[in-house]
């Protein structure tokens, strides 16, 4: 998960003060003291960490907060606006040339995942803004480089202009510029050269091919796990080419998140981008505020209807809820709804966009193979009993028969049948509850948020099984 440690700890920071009727200076002092340290264990720059530091205090400080209601409420407001405020204040949208095609250079260190990233960007802005890619292959040097841009191509449906490693990179931007007219694509993504280290032969390249293709957008690919360093490539490649936009990557990795927090504070180069797992579907805009209420355990409901819209049809969607409001669900259904979530990526990362989600216990031990097991036991029932579970309700001898076919345990089968049993008696009481008691239900539901929780992960067969 993206900023886990650094998430951890300024939990921890706030948690000092939330709760409390009143706070004086001292509190204020030492939620500081932890909040600076858990900043600079994140890598985070260290005069990006003073500066921070110094405007929540002089801003926590104020008489309006010490005397006012719930201040550690308001406290913990402040150090959400002022990271929104450090990482850029909001969404910065890719600037489209309205005129001829737009050309954006993709430039970075190898090892940043900037080819596949050239990728991944063509088919959101395909999506998401109805255009036309094109991905040009001009990094001749890296081995199988090339071959990987035209696989990544394949993949997504998107054509890769490339002629090989004997021809001059300048010379292939320049005929690509040319096919994609011949073609009518508006969108040119060219995946430049990168080298492990920074250097003049490198800079004097992308320089001519800056001018060669007079590029809309300049996007400096940047691993996020590199923290504190990445400040210091994003400084000489601006100094360079006038970089428009960063894409960090690898979010989802144990990142340590000084990146982000650092990049725009220093350079003034905007976040645009994020790629959020290894899927060439994984790349979602840098929101600021959104990636702010991450780092603070608020969760990211947004970004979460967001990737519903995205991976599920709203006519499938709206065709699973009825079925389910109709008491009549069945493993069939489930089986369903399943393949619908598991769409939307990894069920312990689905799970942290939701509020409070990230303080429980053991958030990093939920197991996508328990769904897997899950499949296994549907899978092995007969189609009746999929679509009757009284069958196997009425029947040990049936459940046992599934058990030996999926190699699971008596006890997950039965455990599943429950499951689904009370997911369909839940469905019948919210159709006969009024709105006053389903409003009710949910901050009940909302308030148990805040009570330590664990999640259990199952040991295999027999040992505990799936948690759902």
């Amino acid at each position: 998960m993206a900023f886990e440690n650094l998430t951890t700890r300024m939990q921890m920071a706030l948690r000092r003060i939330t709760g409390k009727a009143h706070l004086n200076e001292n509190d204020i002092e030492e939620m500081m003291k932890e909040v600076r340290l858990s900043l600079l264990e994140a890598d985070v720059n260290f005069r990006v960490v003073k500066e921070f530091t110094t405007e929540v205090k002089e801003l926590a400080m104020g008489e309006k907060i010490l005397k006012g209601l719930n201040p550690g409420q308001q406290v913990v407001k402040i150090v959400n606006d002022e990271l929104v405020k450090l990482m850029g204040s909001e969404a910065v949208l890719i600037q489209f040339n309205e005129t001829r095609p737009t050309v954006i250079m993709m430039v970075g260190l190898q090892g940043a995942g900037k080819t596949t990233t050239a990728g991944k960007l063509g088919n959101f802005l395909r999506k998401n803004h109805s255009k036309k890619p094109l991905l040009i292959a001009a990094d001749i040097y890296r081995p199988a480089a090339i071959d990987q841009l035209i696989t990544v191509g394949n993949q997504l449906d998107i054509p890769v202009f490339s002629m090989g490693t004997l021809v001059n990179p300048r010379e292939i931007v320049k005929e690509g510029l040319k096919y994609a007219n011949l073609e009518k694509h508006d969108l040119i993504i060219i995946d430049t050269a990168g080298r492990l280290h920074i250097n003049e032969v490198l800079m004097d390249e992308l320089i001519d091919i800056k001018k060669i293709t007079k590029p809309d957008e300049i996007l400096l690919t940047v691993d996020a796990m590199t923290g504190q360093d990445a400040v210091n490539v994003a400084t000489a490649f601006n100094e360079a080419l006038a970089i428009t936009g960063c894409i960090l990557t690898k979010l989802d990795g144990d990142t340590r998140g000084g990146a982000a927090l650092s990049i725009r504070k220093v350079t003034g180069i905007p976040i645009k981008f994020a790629g959020t797992g290894e899927k060439l579907s994984e790349i979602e805009l840098f929101h600021p505020e959104r990636m702010a209420s991450r780092i603070l355990g608020m969760g990211d409901v947004l970004s979460l209807i967001e990737k519903a819209t995205e991976e599920i049809d709203e006519a499938e969607a709206m065709s699973m809820m009825e079925k389910m409001m109709s008491g009549n669900f069945n493993f069939n259904d489930l089986l369903k709804q399943m393949k619908m979530i598991k769409r939307m990526g990894a069920f312990s990362g689905i799970l942290k966009f939701l509020p409070g989600m990230s303080q429980l216990q053991n958030m990093d031990k939920v197991d996508d193979r328990q769904l897997v097991y899950v499949e296994a036991i549907i899978h092995s029932m007969t189609p009746a009993e999929r679509k009757n579970p009284e069958l196997l309700e009425r029947s040990s001898s049936r459940r046992n028969r599934v058990a030996q076919g999926s190699g699971r345990s008596t006890t997950e089968v039965n455990r599943l049948i429950g499951m689904l049993d009370k997911q369909r008696q839940m469905m019948k009481r919210f159709q006969n509850m009024n709105p006053e008691s389903m409003e009710r239900m949910g901050q009940n539901a909302m308030g148990g948020m805040s009570q330590p929780a664990t999640i259990n992960k199952g040991k295999g067969k027999g040992k505990g099984g799936f948690r759902i």
